[in-house]
């Protein structure tokens, strides 16, 4: 695609996010309907489009990570299809009216929500990850330029078609998404600040640094996933193992998986050599401090290994003092996405939840939690390490921002300046009907 085409096509996109801004919650439902149905009845056309992908990226040596990303099968069909269900049971988070002041008599002003514009999102490997991110924006109002991973281009050539031949005979205005295939794409999206109101990149560290650095699009999403799970002197030893092993070991190809477990040194003794043999039959490398070798045979740990993100089968163990350390840990190697602490003190969690610096922070549970579906947010488009008006799992909500609306009847300024009328600012309590 050349410049002239992705510039056109960008405008068409944003002409048409003006339109899906103002259709109504049963219409996006409806299109939210269709677009289930249509993916159910050509499943079989999915899955060979799926296992073409598949094969060629066996072929070209892709990560065994990757390719368990990339697979597109009858569970992950029937996976998305219930999530488009549950998104269509979800309250439309366009129009909510956030406050509502009377400023005078008669001078009304209200603050409601509405779509952030066209959202460009651009994903690595997952397939079901456009399902997610197209119907979200649907819902949102929110015009969406896509691109997905070569690796994946067959996938995602056909989801998308799909995706936008349903939602347009539900009676979306056309040209609401629109799919991106080559790497210039890329490149070109990145200068469309006129057309493209937020970029959320999903991919790796190196990938959305790049982003950043060569658009002037505000981009919301994650580098690193570097999560930790800390097992506290006062956890149940039962409940430190089942909630590090699955942290880890569910599902290693993600940004949500433990990557390092911080343990105190009053209970490592008894903790780690029961959660080396579970770790051991699940074939994870282990790496760790010299602690950590005094009490168990793992492979010594270095600076590197608390910065890293394996997304692997390996996991890197540090014994520490005590709380204040593992926080300290935490905030400085970390990256904000998700941390656990296992204890059964509840002063001491409440400490960990409010100190640690993370979009997503657990008590005696999964790290894998932090996800948009397991959220109930009908899936997400992303994780959001940033400091905006979206944080952890984006859902609906983070997909949509606010306009003041103000209503007056003849109301001027020049009264209030010259002080023959005065604000009263009073509390409406109400919501806009117009």
């Amino acid at each position: 695609m050349n410049v002239m085409n992705m510039d056109e096509l960008a405008r068409l996109v944003k002409d048409s996010s003006i339109k899906l801004a103002a259709v109504p919650t049963n219409l996006k439902n409806k299109a939210l309907e269709n677009i289930a149905k249509s993916l159910k009845e050509k499943e079989k056309e999915i899955i060979a489009a799926n296992q073409d992908d598949l094969e060629r990226s066996k072929r070209e040596n892709l990560s065994e990570p990757l390719l368990k990303r990339l697979k597109f099968d009858e569970t992950k069909i029937a996976d998305v299809v219930d999530g488009i269900y549950d998104l269509i049971d979800l309250e439309d988070p366009v129009g909510k009216t956030l406050l509502s002041t009377e400023l005078d008599r008669g001078l009304e002003l209200y603050s409601v929500t509405c779509p952030i514009g066209v959202i460009g999102i651009i994903f690595e490997s997952r397939p079901d990850a456009l399902v997610q991110i197209s119907t979200l924006c649907l819902k949102s109002g929110n015009g969406v330029l896509l691109k997905g991973g070569s690796e994946a281009s067959k996938t995602n050539r056909i989801l998308a078609d799909i995706i936008i031949a349903a939602a347009e005979e539900a009676g979306i205005p056309p040209h609401w998404a629109a799919l991106l295939e080559t790497r210039a794409d890329v490149n070109d999206m990145l200068k469309m600040d006129r057309y493209i109101d937020l970029i959320i990149p999903r991919g790796s560290n190196e990938f959305v640094r790049y982003i950043m650095d060569n658009s002037r699009i505000p981009v919301m999403g994650h580098s690193d996933g570097i999560c930790h799970c800390y097992v506290d002197e006062d956890a149940d030893l039962k409940v430190a193992l089942n909630v590090t092993v699955d942290s880890k070991i569910q599902y290693v190809a993600v940004c949500n998986a433990v990557e390092t477990l911080l343990v105190h040194e009053k209970i490592a003794p008894e903790f780690l050599p029961s959660l080396k043999e579970s770790l051991d039959s699940e074939s994870v490398e282990l790496v760790g401090c010299a602690k950590t070798r005094a009490l168990i045979s793992v492979s010594p740990a270095v600076e590197e290994d608390w910065r890293a993100e394996y997304l692997d089968y390996k996991l890197a163990i540090k014994i520490v003092p005590g709380l204040e350390e593992a926080i300290d840990h935490i905030n400085k190697y970390g990256s904000g996405h998700t941390d656990s602490i296992i204890t059964r003190d509840k002063e001491k969690a409440a400490r960990f939840m409010n100190y640690v610096d993370s979009g997503n922070v657990f008590w005696n549970c999964s790290t894998r939690f932090s996800d948009g579906f397991r959220y109930g947010f009908g899936a997400e488009v992303g994780i959001s390490t940033s400091k905006i008006h979206s944080r952890g799992p984006v859902g609906l909500e983070g997909l949509v921002i606010y306009k003041y609306k103000l209503i007056g009847d003849g109301h001027i300024v020049k009264d209030y300046a010259d002080r023959s009328k005065t604000f009263k600012h009073t509390n409406l309590n109400k919501k806009l009907e117009l």
